[in-house]
């Protein structure tokens, strides 16, 4: 029988889309409650999202998530065998978890989430002082690729699966939008990266 997958998370969150992009991946049924960071019902004991629920066990952390979910129920189809290629995947998740998120989300995503669903007055200050640092991040991607392929090369993979979000995100603020769209590279794998099904079927209510 298909596991079923209940995931505990706030419905917008970039690490509640992580998991269900990871549940597409293995063909896992899944469930999302809408829980709150930070709020009661969250288990997480640090009150970061999601929680999940999936053969007996409670999880959280997003990468020990996704990696359990790959591994006992996707055969690990989207983590490399080959030792060097893993190594270059997690230095991606990793960059993407501790530098490009909490760059983009303080920065630029949450000001605007604030702004549009809240009515809160953007903090044009906070923007204006993360912007030159997203726009160096946005430029070390994009010549990443250019390099080497970075974690483009192979088979989609975690490392795109962690990465797409974190830009997605960005990208649906006018100033993150404009961002991207100079970077070349980068747009060209966004671009085709929101085609596959797990990224269609894991599409935020905003984005129409």
């Amino acid at each position: 029988m298909t596991a079923q997958v209940r995931i505990f998370g706030t419905i917008i969150s970039t690490y509640t889309r992580i998991v269900q992009i990871t549940c597409e991946e293995a063909g896992l049924s899944h469930e999302t409650i809408a829980t709150p960071a930070h709020s009661p019902q969250n288990r997480h004991p640090f009150g970061k999202v999601p929680v999940v629920e999936v053969d007996g066990l409670e999880l959280f952390e997003s990468v020990s998530i996704a990696q359990y979910l790959d591994n006992a129920h996707n055969s690990a189809g989207l983590q490399p065998s080959d030792p060097a290629a893993r190594a270059v995947m997690d230095r991606w998740i990793a960059i993407a978890n501790n530098y490009l998120f909490p760059l983009f989300e303080n920065g630029l995503v949450m000001p605007w989430i604030m702004h549009n669903y809240f009515g809160a007055e953007l903090d044009q200050e906070k923007m204006g002082r993360a912007l030159p640092n997203i726009s160096r991040a946005l430029s070390f991607l994009d010549a990443a690729i250019a390099k080497d392929g970075a974690w483009t090369t192979g088979a989609f993979d975690l490392s795109d699966v962690f990465i797409y979000p974190v830009l997605r995100g960005l990208q649906m603020t006018p100033q993150g939008n404009a961002g991207i769209a100079q970077c070349p590279m980068l747009s060209a794998w966004m671009a085709v990266t929101e085609q596959r099904r797990s990224i269609r079927k894991s599409r935020w209510e905003s984005e129409g």
